[in-house]
């Protein structure tokens, strides 16, 4: 197994872990926050796939499919269409309300999609490349990828969380 095939394994368990998470619930549960300063499962859904969707598109040279397949008119958010979520407040969070699981699984298989076909043109070298001098030390691809893989499986593991005390209500 080399690197890009060890690193498509794990994207593809966060998406085991999200449809976990999602799959069969209704508009009502997906939005439902259990308290209100909690993260819904549709917001903590969106937002990993936003922060995957920018982080990966910005690594690729690549369009985000927020933008090239139009999911930012099909959500219908109140923010500016670059918002990932990242820095939040509660009001922000309430904000973000799907109305189904197709909506939101739809835009999570689709960046799922761009971030597999991106991790199969990989060789090992690839993942030394510097993708973010804003930071010291610079941010490599390798660094990268492990952060979005690291974010997308806590909050996939919080969504599925938070599915499992909906439902033991």
């Amino acid at each position: 197994m080399n690197s890009a095939d060890l690193l498509a394994d794990a994207f593809e368990r966060v998406r085991e872990a999200v449809h976990a998470a999602v799959e069969g619930l209704s508009p009502d549960d997906l939005n439902a926050r259990l308290d209100a300063g909690a993260n819904s499962i549709a917001w903590l859904v969106w937002h990993l796939s936003r922060i995957q969707d920018d982080h990966l598109a910005d690594a690729a040279g690549a369009e985000q499919v927020w933008f090239s397949q139009d999911w930012a008119a099909r959500f219908e958010l109140p923010f500016p269409k670059r918002a990932t979520g990242f820095g939040h407040s509660s009001r922000q969070v309430a904000a973000v309300q799907v109305q189904s699981a197709e909506l939101l699984l739809g835009y999570y298989d689709a960046v799922h999609e761009q971030t597999s076909r991106f991790l199969r043109g990989l060789d090992d070298a690839a993942l030394d490349r510097v993708v973010d001098e804003s930071w010291s030390p610079p941010v490599t691809l390798g660094v990268r990828l492990i952060s979005v893989l690291a974010d997308d499986l806590q909050h996939a593991g919080q969504a599925a969380f938070v599915r499992g005390s909906l439902q033991r209500r």
